[in-house]
């Protein structure tokens, strides 16, 4: 079938294995928002959040109400939600947040692969200095208009909104996150993405050479299933 046939096989499987993944992480993200607060999305925002990411990427329907309903059962195991931190190659520091029905395996694979990739797992809250925790909004922007949202939205909290191409982009401190998803839900102004973030208070510049450690660590790190996001200062 020819180079152009196995080309199109290997970017397909490429794209299914990251949509997998992408499900499996908001699967639990939407199991631990059902333990938390119920299966109502209506009063559980939490969950309206979860299903709103999951629909995002496109999350079939009948997978979010099963992995509502699996939430929802007393045999669905609780998912603790861990941060590890560390620094990888060059130093360069990485928080990895995990969602986990087994601890023990979870940061034995961590602590596994910084070892292996040079690096090493530190203490709880040693890089908070370094990241600011943010809450990060994703809008359709075809359907907005920019100049009226700004006005409208600082009052909640905004600190910083951006457009690019037809998405519109906002930032608010944690503390303003569920303020914000309310005013945006009261607006009726639909959200493509809505999650906190750990973002760098500073980057960090490596020689070129460096990054392609660093970066296999991170790819290591987020190919694990019990890691639900990875931050990092790389410039």
């Amino acid at each position: 079938m020819g180079r152009a046939f196995e080309f199109r096989k290997v970017r397909k499987m490429k794209r299914w294995d990251r949509m997998s993944k992408a499900f499996t992480k908001l699967g639990k993200e939407i199991a631990i928002a059902v333990k938390l607060a119920g299966p109502d999305p209506k009063i559980n925002p939490r969950l309206r959040i979860a299903i709103t990411n999951a629909k995002g990427v496109n999350m079939p329907k009948d997978r979010i109400e099963g992995a509502i309903k699996r939430a929802s059962s007393k045999d669905q195991e609780n998912y603790h939600e861990i941060v590890y931190e560390g620094y990888g190659p060059s130093g360069v520091p990485i928080v990895v947040e995990c969602a986990t029905d087994n601890p023990t395996r979870t940061v034995a694979n961590v602590r596994f692969a910084f070892t292996r990739a040079g690096g090493v797992l530190g203490t709880a809250g040693s890089l908070d200095f370094m990241f600011n925790r943010k809450g990060v909004f994703k809008l359709a922007g075809d359907k907005v208009n920019l100049e009226e949202l700004e006005l409208e939205l600082i009052d909640f909290g905004a600190e910083d909104i951006t457009k690019e191409e037809s998405e519109i982009t906002i930032l608010t401190t944690f503390a303003d996150f569920a303020g914000m998803q309310k005013a945006l839900e009261e607006r009726h102004i639909e959200v493509i993405s809505a999650e906190i973030q750990r973002l760098p208070t500073t980057l960090k510049e490596i020689p070129e050479a460096e990054e392609e450690a660093v970066m296999e660590l991170i790819e290591k790190l987020e190919q694990d299933d019990d890691v639900q996001a990875v931050y990092h200062n790389l410039a």
